[in-house]
Order: C-alpha cells, then sequence, then structure tokens
C-alpha cells in the first residue's frame, strides 16, 4: 500500500520540479531487444514521411493535404471537397481505430508509431548522445561553465538541430503544397517565392522549438492522447506495467546484495535500481504505475530486463500487461467494449469502401443562375439559364464533354464558342448553359430534368436539375 508521501507523484506531471520550475529530463541511452524493434519500426516510418510527398502513382502525388487549392491525395487516389463527406467517414474510422487500439493496448501508438516520439527518441537524442554523452555526461555538461568544450558541443548540437527541423518543415511542406512544386521552388531559389519562403521558416522554427526545447512537454501538456487514456482503459488493457505483486514482496524492495535469498527475507525481485526512473524518457517511475506521462516507449522494459538478467533473476517485471493479469493471472481477451468497437469500426470501413466503389471520376454540377426564373423565346421556347461545374477527379484529360438531356425533347447550348470542351485531369472547368424546351412538353411549372455528361459519345456523369416554367399551359 503506498503511503501519502509516495503518492505526491500524483499531484504534479513528471518534468516539474517542488518549485514549479521545468524539470529537464537527462533519459538513459535506451538498449534491448524493444528497443531494436522500435529502431526499425521508426526508420521505417521515417522513410514513408520523408518520401511520401514525392512518389507519385498514375500521376498522383502519394499523400498530398493542399488545403488552400483544397486539393488532397489520399493514397494517390485524389479527393476533392465535394468528396469531404469521405474524408470525414475516414476520420472518424481513425479516431475509432487508435480508440479500439488503446482500449486494447494502452499508448502504443505513442511509443512506436507517434511521429513526435519517433524525431524525439530516433533522431534528436541520438544525435545528443553522440555529441553530449550518456546521461551522466549530458548533465555534468549542462553544470559545468561556458568553456570551449560546452560551446563547441552546443553549437554543434543546435545547429544540426536546426538544420534537421529546416528539412523537416521542407517536407511537411511537401505534404501541402505539393513535392513538384517544392523542388520546383527551390531550384528557382527561395527569394523567388517569398510566400513560401516565410511560412517555411515558421514551421523550421516551430519544429526546433519543439525538438530542442520543448520535448516531452509535447506528449504530457500538449497533446490530449495521454488524458484520454483515463476514459479509455480499463484493468484489461494491456500497458506497459511493473509486476507489484512480484516485485515488491511482503516486505517491499530491497538493494541487492549477493548471495542474499530475498525470498526468505519477503523482499520482492526489484532491487530498487531506480534504471527503469533513468531510462525514463518523460522522467517517471513506473513502479507507481499507470501515468499520463508514460508514452509506452518500452525503454524501462530493457532497461529491468538487463537487471533481472545480470542478477539471475527472471525477466518481465516490467512488461507488457494488464492489471488483471498481474493481480488475478487472468489473460488477455477481447471485452464486450472492444468487441462493440470492432463491429462499428467494420461497418465503417464497409460503408466507406462501398463509397468508394461508387464514387466516380467525374462529378457534375448544374446550378440555376441565382435570381434568374425563365424566358420566353420564339416558336413557344422556355429557356432557363443555369451554370456548370465539372471537377476531373483523375490525372488524365477528359476530351469532347458535352450535355444531353434524357426524359425531355429540347437543347443544350453552352455560352461559349464551342459545342464541346475538355477538362485537365485534377481540374475543374466552370461555365454557363442554356436549356430551352418547348413550352407544350412541359409538365408544370417545376420540371425536373436528367442531364448526361458524355465524354467523346461515352456516358461518365448523371446529373438532375429544375427547369421552370410557367404556371398556365396545357
Amino acid at each position: 500500500m503506498d503511503t501519502p508521501e509516495q503518492e505526491t507523484f500524483r499531484d504534479s506531471i513528471g518534468t516539474v520540479t517542488k518549485e514549479g520550475k521545468r524539470a529537464w529530463v537527462y533519459p538513459k541511452k535506451p538498449s534491448g531487444p524493444y528497443y531494436d524493434k522500435r529502431k526499425l519500426v521508426s526508420y521505417a516510418l521515417l522513410a514513408f514521411l520523408f518520401l511520401a510527398p514525392f512518389i507519385k502513382i498514375n500521376g498522383n502525388q502519394f499523400l498530398l493535404f493542399n488545403v488552400l487549392e483544397r486539393r488532397f491525395n489520399i493514397f494517390s487516389f485524389p479527393f476533392w471537397p465535394q468528396d469531404f463527406y469521405l474524408f470525414v467517414i475516414a476520420m472518424v474510422i481513425g479516431i475509432l481505430f487508435i480508440t479500439l487500439f488503446t482500449v486494447g493496448f494502452g499508448r502504443i501508438f505513442c511509443g512506436w508509431i507517434c511521429p513526435q516520439t519517433i524525431f524525439m527518441e530516433m533522431v534528436f537524442r541520438r544525435i545528443e548522445y553522440w555529441i553530449d554523452g550518456d546521461r551522466g555526461k549530458q548533465m555534468r555538461l549542462d553544470r559545468q561553465p561556458w568553456n570551449a568544450e560546452k560551446i563547441r558541443k552546443r553549437a554543434l548540437k543546435w545547429s544540426i538541430f536546426l538544420l534537421i527541423s529546416f528539412l523537416i518543415a521542407n517536407v511537411f511542406l511537401a505534404y501541402l503544397i505539393g513535392g513538384d512544386k517544392l523542388l520546383s521552388n527551390i531550384m528557382d531559389g527561395p527569394f523567388e517565392h517569398l510566400g513560401t519562403l516565410f511560412p517555411l521558416l515558421i514551421f523550421t522554427g516551430v519544429f526546433y522549438f519543439i525538438f530542442a526545447w520543448f520535448r516531452e512537454q509535447v506528449c504530457i501538456i500538449a497533446c490530449p492522447y495521454g488524458r484520454l487514456q483515463g476514459v479509455l482503459l480499463d484493468t484489461k488493457s494491456i500497458v506497459v506495467a511493473y509486476d507489484d505483486k512480484r516485485g515488491e514482496g511482503e516486505n517491499g524492495r530491497k538493494k541487492f546484495r549477493k548471495n542474499e535469498d530475498r525470498q526468505a527475507l519477503g523482499h520482492g525481485d526489484c532491487i530498487d535500481c531506480l534504471q527503469c526512473v533513468h531510462v525514463c524518457p518523460t522522467g517517471i517511475d513506473i513502479r507507481n504505475g499507470t501515468q499520463l506521462e508514460c508514452v509506452n516507449c518500452t525503454a524501462c522494459i530493457d532497461e529491468c530486463d538487463h537487471i533481472m538478467e545480470s542478477i539471475n533473476l527472471p525477466k518481465g517485471l516490467i512488461r507488457y500487461a494488464s492489471e488483471d493479469e498481474i493481480e488475478k493471472k487472468e489473460k488477455f481477451k477481447l471485452t464486450l467494449r472492444m468487441k462493440g468497437y470492432i463491429a462499428v469500426l467494420t461497418i465503417l470501413i464497409g460503408f466507406l469502401i462501398g463509397l468508394l466503389a461508387l464514387r466516380s471520376d467525374v462529378e457534375a454540377t448544374i446550378l440555376r443562375l441565382p435570381g434568374q426564373l425563365y424566358e420566353h423565346k420564339d416558336d413557344n421556347i422556355i429557356s432557363n439559364v443555369f451554370t456548370y461545374k465539372l471537377v476531373n477527379k483523375t490525372s488524365k484529360d477528359i476530351e469532347n464533354i458535352s450535355f444531353k438531356l434524357r426524359n425531355y425533347e429540347g437543347t443544350i447550348n453552352l455560352v461559349s464558342a464551342k459545342d464541346k470542351f475538355d477538362v485537365p485531369g485534377q481540374e475543374l472547368a466552370e461555365g454557363t448553359l442554356f436549356i430551352e424546351i418547348k413550352q407544350g412538353d412541359l409538365k408544370g411549372d417545376k420540371n425536373k430534368l436528367t442531364i448526361d455528361v458524355y465524354s467523346n459519345d461515352e456516358l461518365i456523369e448523371t446529373t438532375t436539375v429544375n427547369f421552370l416554367g410557367p404556371r398556365s399551359y396545357k
């Protein structure tokens, strides 16, 4: 049972001192099987992150989020504002998936997949270990006066941090404006595109601030995901957990002594070496239980396993486990809540796949010109004026587009020199057209027309409009 003194860690976050100041974290350099696996996952994700805006499939950038021009590519499939409902459904699926994963496996996303953790732990901290050394050397370097060694190391580290931040900002910009446009801007020179240069410098400053100073505070203070654990986790969730039953025993922890029978003395396997605390990138003590600062990075698992192995005790004192597994020896199984999430997720994924399958390559919108009713012409012809917008969602040009009425005899005249036109790939075409129908063919003051859109006499899209006519007619 924890005493009130031991519970004081819950009164504040792990990176704040008793005086309310920033407690700088100097994590020990991690090593071990989990860390090696995380490196493989991290470098694969980093490669994907840096290459995705420059990879093209069928002429489409693999990932593009051009908010200003309202153009989006998801896995090389182009999406337009008209497809926003698909984006919303995909976002809901993503949130549900993360929720399901958190309910089952805790904050594993933060430790293994989150870009903040990957860049911080696998890029910036590794550079810091290379320049400043491990935990002890970093602490001594911070305490020592500004001599030649400290100035040299700080200047080198901060310069590399700034350079990497600039590189990340360029990649981030490639996702927003497109990889081709970014490369073109670089070839033209930075001062030829000041509208791009200034955002690039701002992004560089933001990334430098985050990775050089703010660091783990992003996960603890800025990111809301850690606080969601309180409502998403339960006793059956698999998290990075300390086995207090085994670690504490009847009489608590005790420093290791050679040839001592710890079990006979009633002590647990935890030798209170604090290595799990020293290696933690957020500076917490995992032995205090699940905390919002824990990002499930597994550094404490590797470190504790190494200590247990060195003193000939079983590994797994800190491991992936649920509270029920530690307390009641119950194995992981799907709960009713998880089954509910899986069912909803399956339905939404099926719904999204169906919508994607029915999604056409061309979207036609024809709307009545605001403020216009109808016009009488010779030979009892009623004319309505409309505006049209055609969106080409593919990377190929669509040629010789024309409009035809399906359920009425009449004509469609474009307000242009040609009756047919082209729409370039991933572009839209707008214009005005007149629809003329004999008054005797109309069936009321409001008639629903079906308009077919053809490309080279091939039907590619269908839309409907309301055609207005006079109230009194036969």
